[in-house]
C-alpha cells in the first residue's frame, strides 16, 4: 500500500479548538497516520496508508461538529 495525502475543505473551523476536534476525529479512521487542520484556510490535510472512504471522512468531520465541503 502507498502513503496517500489528501486535502479536504472543512467549513466552520474558526480556532485551535476546532482544529483539534477535527484532527482528533479524523485520526480515529483506520489507516490515518497524520492530520493537519488549519482553521484560517479551512483545509485539513490527511496522510493515510491508502485512499480513504469519503463517507468515513464526512462522518468523522460531522462527529466533530463541522461540515465537509469536499476535497480541496
Amino acid at each position: 500500500m502507498s502513503i496517500v495525502t489528501t486535502t479536504y475543505k472543512v467549513s466552520g473551523m474558526t480556532c485551535g479548538h476546532c482544529e483539534g476536534a477535527v484532527s482528533e476525529e479524523l485520526s480515529r479512521i483506520e489507516g490515518v497516520s497524520d492530520v493537519k487542520a488549519v482553521a484560517a484556510s479551512g483545509e485539513v490535510t490527511v496522510t493515510s496508508s491508502g485512499e480513504l472512504d469519503d463517507a468515513a471522512v464526512r462522518d468523522a468531520v460531522d462527529e466533530a461538529g463541522y461540515e465537509l465541503a469536499g476535497r480541496a
